[in-house]
Formats: C-alpha cells, structure tokens, sequence
C-alpha cells in the first residue's frame, strides 16, 4: 500500500459501547475449539497445498520459514472458522494469508485460555497467560516470534503497518475471561468486546483498504468496528449453552433481571434443552441488539476496496443469517445449536465469487 497507508483510526471503547447501545455508526470474535495439538503444541506445518502456495505466490511471502506460520494459521480457519474462511475465499489471493494469520493469532491466543488446566487456581491460569503475553508483546516490540502462527502475525503487522496497540487490546480482553463470568451493565461488556472484536475488524481494514483515500479511516473504523461488534454478539447468542459450560455469560445482567432470569434459570435451560419463555424473549432482545449493529456495519462495505466488498457482503449475510436461524427457532437457542446450511452458504458464497471475479477484472 503506498497513498492508501493505513492509519490510526479514532474509534473508542466508548464509542463502542454507544453505537452497541443505540446502533448508531461509530470486529474470533471469540473463536471456539480447540488448535490441532492443544496450545503450544501445534503440529508442524504440513506442506502447504496448491491453493496455499498460489496464495503465498500472490501475498509475496516466499520465505520457507515465513510461510509455515502462514500455512498453520491458514488450516486453523479451514478447519474451525467455517463462515470466516469461506468469505476470505472471496478477497483476491494476494490478501487472504494476511487475514489468515490475524484469525489464526486470536484463534491461538483464545485456546491458550480455554485449555488451561481447569484444575489450576484462577491466579496461576491468569500468571501463565501473563507470562505467555508478555512473551508475545516483546515479541512484538522486536518484530521476530519464535512460534510460526506468532510470527506471521507479526510478519502481517509489520507489512500493513497495524497498529500493535490493537492486539495488545486483543491480550487484555482474552485475560479478562480468567477472572470475569459476567458482566453487569451492557457498557461493562462492551469493554471486553472492544478488544475481543471491534479491534478485530480494525485489524482487518488495512488488508481490504478503502476505495477513497480521501475518506478517512476513522470513517471506515466505526464501520469495521460495528461489524465485528455484530459477529461477536452473533456468537454469543448461539453459544449461550457453551459459554455456561466454561461458567461465563456473556449476556448483561442487566437484560436477565429485566426479563426475570438468573443463572440459575439458564442453567436449568442448559439441562433439559428447552429455553423457558422469559429466556427466549431475553435472546430476542439481544438479537434486536445485534441487528443494529449489522445495519451500522454496512455502509462501510462500499468504503473498502471494490475487491474485498464481496468478502465483507458474505460474511455478513451469512453471520446474519445465524440470527434468522436463532429466530426460526423461537428463540430457543438451548434445543439445538442455530446453524446455516451447506446449501445456503454455497448458494450465498457463489454468487459472492462470481461479483468477487468480475470485480478483480475491472479494479
């Protein structure tokens, strides 16, 4: 990038909690799973297939070392972030092992906090994730990481110039899930969301770049920031069940009391499989929170590159789409686990890479 550089944008925890709040314009997204061999204990880097070796040719990585960080963080997404990966699919090639490495890092980074052994105190699972992070945040500061997926984000960073500050946030939210199970009022858990996935879409933005350089990129960052907003409340509507199960609710205790529910009551619903019905219109609140977002976020699909509009358009239809799904089912997000079909993510990915096509030959 030359003109386009990417730069700092202005978009606050604060700002994030009112545009959740009221919808209003200015991205993991907690990622669940487990990393091939547990934290730490990656497999080594197979040898990357032809369509990894077509991607690396086109992004210009072709250090052997450089690309096994690429080649792992790139089999982290195929195999755990079904939706994310297929809508990377549709940015040109060059882009997709950058994007690759950013979700492979928060993918990595979040298992280390989930499989920490259950059976330690809260403090040692907090002092060895601190150890871990101050690891990495040298690691930044230095530019070079010895671990592969560690190193292609850094590698990502350093290419299109993302501000480390923002993943520096990323470490700071992920801790917060040792020692945080609920969070009282929605601004409270807007502050975990702002480095769990609005920083996530502010990562992204210098990879899609924007169409106008003389719009700013603040402009862009409220967008991006709402966007990765609504994926992680999507997330978090549909894994309710999940999230109880590591003993977090990531649903503000101020929206249970309003509808009569506790955690004794979701707990409840978590056993039997069948949501009560205050619980539902619980959930139904929320989605109409999440929805708000999703229509804050797409203005800013037109602002980003030609090329990578129709990544931005797929993921949002189809994280969206896990909204209707949750809808269809009566808000019951505990009988089953609200998903979207095979069929429809084709259907809505295949006419993305048609325009995707057409839009690289005419940029």
């Amino acid at each position: 990038m030359t003109g386009n550089r990417y730069k700092e944008n202005q978009v606050s925890p604060t700002r994030v909690a009112t545009a959740a709040v009221d919808g209003s314009a200015g991205p993991a997204t907690r990622w669940r799973g487990s990393t091939p061999g547990g934290p730490g204990q990656l497999n080594p880097a197979s040898q990357p297939g032809a369509g990894a070796r077509r991607e690396l040719r086109a992004a210009g990585i072709h250090d052997r070392a450089a690309q096994a960080g690429y080649v792992q963080a790139r089999a982290l997404n195929a195999q755990h972030g079904r939706t994310y990966f297929l809508a990377t699919r549709l940015l040109p090639a060059a882009k997709r092992p950058y994007v690759h490495a950013l979700y492979g890092f928060a993918r990595y980074a979040d298992d280390i906090v989930d499989d920490l052994d259950p059976r330690l105190s809260t403090a040692e699972r907090a002092r060895r994730f601190d150890a871990w992070a101050r690891t990495f945040v040298a690691d930044l500061e230095r530019g070079v990481s010895a671990h592969p997926i560690c190193q292609a984000v850094l590698d990502t960073v350093d290419r299109w110039q993302i501000p480390p500050e923002h993943l520096v946030d990323f470490l700071h939210s992920m801790r917060m899930d040792l020692t945080v199970t609920e969070y009282q009022h929605f601004d409270d858990l807007a502050k975990y969301m702002w480095g769990s996935a609005a920083v996530i879409g502010l990562q992204m933005l210098p990879i899609l770049g924007r169409e106008d350089e003389r719009v700013d990129w603040s402009r862009l960052g409220r967008h991006a920031a709402d966007l990765g907003l609504a994926f992680q409340l999507t997330n978090f509507l549909r894994d309710v069940g999940e999230d109880l199960d590591r003993g977090r609710i990531y649903l503000p205790q101020e929206s249970l009391e309003r509808f009569g529910v506790d955690r004794a009551a979701l707990l409840r619903a978590r056993a039997t499989g069948s949501a009560s019905e205050p619980i539902r219109q619980l959930i139904a609140f929320e989605l109409e929170r999440a929805r708000g977002l999703y229509r804050s976020a797409w203005p800013g699909i037109d602002l980003v590159e030609r090329s990578s509009r129709d990544c931005l358009r797929t993921a949002w239809t189809l994280y969206g789409a896990i909204l209707d799904q949750i809808e269809k089912l009566d808000h019951d997000v505990f009988s089953c686990r609200a998903s979207v079909s095979l069929p429809r993510r084709v259907k809505v990915a295949g006419g993305g890479l048609l325009r995707a096509m057409w839009a690289r030959t005419i940029s």
